[in-house]
């Protein structure tokens, strides 16, 4: 598996950057003390490649955009680090974060030199820090894992990307086959390590051949590069409107055609770049980037389907993304529409019940602006989660409620069948969560959005980039007394929000 080698470190700096636009920021190194048959090493490595270290950096063009690139060499020992290899590193990361560039990292790597031992391992501390240091300034950072990459430049540096990307096949993990049978005495399973299993668990944005990786980063770099357009915020008040009838819209959020997240971002964002999460194509969570009406923002949606329970990894996913967002300083949008969490035995040992607060802790507290869209579903915890917001736009036939209305039918009528009533009775409707202070917006269906999906989604992105518009208009101090106050009136039918 993987064993065929990829690019090397100059070819895929071609094959990545706008032609004749990379200069190299490498300087001299020198390895003092190495013992003669290291000192041997380095200088084949060097006549072999024609590098003088495992690593080279330097600023380029991808489409126009300026970013430095931080490249590893296979070829020179296995690609790995010692204490010059990160001391160029960091200088790389230190002086894009000097120059306010976004930093592309591309490892390969089978880990930390040996020869230089514990030093060498420690140095991953200090490459991780210029990291933390680039990505606390708001800067985004980049990875493309590479075949192979492992060890302690996996552990680090290597998987910290805002987008981690991957070759297809390559071999990504902690510990290296060889050394997993020594220690354990048993083989390591086959795939266990492959960048494809990898991102079948959300643990990889995506796999990407060498050849289209300058197209993904093309529009990762145009999302992450669009400068919002600051609206006028909306008069304060609850949104007026006629309530459906609850049970009739509970019935329609079930259709199987009603469109989800991936239907609104291909119909309501201007552009979106989709990102790696817990179960792949057929899993609950739906993450990205995405511009709405040249307002950038990082997205995290509940994608329909009777057959995706919503997991504890899933609520995890959330909250990475959620820090991703205020890394990155960009609002996150939430898009909800689930029929609950999952309800197993293995979801109380994974801990879904602890998730739910983790994301509801987050998401109150978050300094970036958070939109939330209740669009179809509202069942239970795993609703909730999502909902802690600035400000919340929901459908018309949404609803949001503790349990399904058959399960709370369960509760008070001992069976199932008064499920119409109780979802009359619960008050879950869009315009009813408006009189309680959830919902600030409702779109409108015509009469259902299944039955124009992309018009709906249309309409439904023209109120994210409207609200988003807003919500990046106002600082961060202001955002933050107005979700606390706003937090505090929910549920009270007889407070109006706050004029002005």
């Amino acid at each position: 598996m993987g064993e065929e080698r990829g690019p090397t470190a100059g070819r895929l700096i071609e094959l990545v950057a706008d032609p004749g636009t990379f200069r190299c920021w490498d300087e001299p190194v020198a390895h003092p003390g190495a013992d003669p048959a290291y000192t041997a090493s380095l200088a084949r490595a060097r006549a072999r490649t024609g590098l003088d270290e495992a690593v080279t950096t330097g600023r380029a063009l991808i489409d126009g955009v300026p970013v430095a690139l931080i490249a590893s060499e296979f070829g020179f020992l296995g690609g790995s680090i010692g204490v010059a290899t990160a001391e160029r590193i960091t200088r790389a990361v230190e002086r894009a974060t000097a120059a306010r560039l976004p930093v592309l990292a591309l490892p390969v790597s089978g880990g930390t030199r040996m020869q230089e031992g514990a030093a060498a391992f420690l140095c991953m501390v200090r490459v991780t820090a210029a990291v933390q240091a680039h990505q606390a300034a708001g800067l985004p950072y980049l990875t493309y894992l590479r075949n192979p990459t492992m060890g302690g430049v996996f552990a680090s540096w290597g998987t910290l990307g805002h987008v981690v990307l991957a070759e297809p096949g390559a071999r990504l993990g902690f510990l290296g086959p060889r050394v997993y049978e020594e220690l354990r005495g048993v083989r390591l399973p086959p795939g266990v390590q492959r960048a494809e299993t990898l991102a079948a668990r959300g643990l990889v944005d995506a796999v990407v051949p060498p050849e289209q990786l300058r197209g993904q980063l093309r529009r990762v770099l145009s999302v992450l590069g669009t400068r919002p357009v600051p609206q006028p915020a909306p008069a304060p008040g609850r949104p007026a409107g006629t309530a459906t009838d609850a049970w009739d819209s509970v019935r329609r959020t079930r259709r199987e055609d009603r469109p989800g997240v991936r239907e609104l971002l291909e119909a309501g964002a201007d552009e979106y770049v989709l990102l790696g999460a817990p179960g792949g194509e057929r899993g609950a969570l739906l993450r990205a980037l995405a511009v709405f009406g040249r307002c950038p923002a990082v997205v995290v949606g509940q994608q329909r389907g009777g057959d995706r329970p919503f997991t504890a990894a899933d609520l995890r996913a959330v909250r990475r993304t959620a820090r991703l967002a205020e890394q990155l300083r960009l609002p996150l949008v939430t898009v909800v529409d689930t029929a609950g969490a999952e309800l197993s035995v293995q979801a109380e040992l994974d801990g879904v019940a602890v998730e739910i607060a983790h994301c509801l802790n987050l998401l109150t507290a978050l300094r970036t602006p958070v939109l939330a869209v209740l669009l179809g579903q509202g069942s239970g915890g795993g609703a909730l989660a999502l909902l802690p917001a600035d400000r919340v736009i929901a459908a018309e036939h949404a609803w949001l409620s503790p349990l399904p209305p058959e399960g709370a039918s369960a509760i008070v009528h001992r069976d199932g069948g008064h499920a119409a009533e109780m979802a009359r009775a619960q008050g879950i409707g869009a315009y009813d969560l408006a009189a309680v202070g959830l919902v600030d917006q409702v779109v409108t269906e015509r009469p259902d959005a299944a039955d124009e999906p992309a018009p709906f989604c249309s309409r439904v992105g023209q109120a994210v980039a409207l609200a988003l518009g807003a919500l990046t208009g106002t600082s961060a101090e202001q955002r933050l007394r107005d979700r606390a106050a706003r937090n505090r009136r929910l549920g009270d039918r007889t407070q109006e929000p706050p004029a002005g």
